[in-house]
């Protein structure tokens, strides 16, 4: 095995390690690549502002921000998952996504959540949706992880997905199921938190 096989192996054996695993060792900061930044009303960043010559999908995105709070995939598995079992609009079959609740992940960050408090939740293909907390709380938004027991990849509907249970809730039920996820935005790489002005 070359060099580059082997980190490629052992970078990838890292990501299958069970939660419970990283909750021993849960870091307080992003030590591997940030997947998921959170910006806005928070008050534990562990990065400083946006830099424009590296920050390059979030400047094209027009995100700005003095600081942040990214979580790479240890500090997202060190959080406890949650897994929900939706069907989902793409094969109309059920499957089973897990990964922390979003409200957890805000609360690590410091969000400041209150009932006027709105999330915006942005795609890597730059697809974004403003909903008010009162929505994620009431349909119990997870960021998951993974799908059917895997890691989501990039390139499919990962690595991150914020998404939720449509079949628990009757309202969403009753709408077609290709209708059920327009705020469920997959490729999930980035949150701000809005304080009511």
């Amino acid at each position: 095995m070359n060099k580059r096989d082997f980190l490629v192996t052992a970078a990838l054996g890292s990501l299958a390690l069970p939660s419970s695993a990283h909750a021993a060792k849960a870091p307080r900061s992003a030590r591997g690549p940030a997947l998921l930044t959170i910006t806005g009303a928070v008050a534990r960043g562990n990065r400083g502002p946006l830099d424009p010559a590296f920050d390059q999908m979030m400047k094209k995105q027009g995100v700005k921000f003095e600081r942040a709070h990214a979580f790479d995939f240890a500090a997202l598995a060190a959080l406890p998952a949650t897994t929900i079992k939706p069907t989902l609009e793409y094969d109309a079959r059920p499957h089973t996504l897990s990964g922390p609740s979003l409200l957890d992940v805000l609360k690590t960050a410091g969000a400041k959540l209150d009932d006027k408090t709105k999330i915006v939740l942005r795609a890597i293909d730059g697809y974004a949706v403003v909903a008010p907390i009162a929505e994620l709380r009431k349909y119990r938004f997870i960021v998951a992880t993974h799908l059917d027991g895997k890691p989501m990849p990039l390139g499919g509907l990962g690595p991150l997905w914020a998404v939720y249970d449509a079949d628990r809730f009757e309202d969403m039920m009753a709408r077609p199921v290709g209708d059920r996820f327009a705020s469920c935005p997959w490729g999930l790489y980035h949150i701000e938190v809005q304080e009511a002005a």
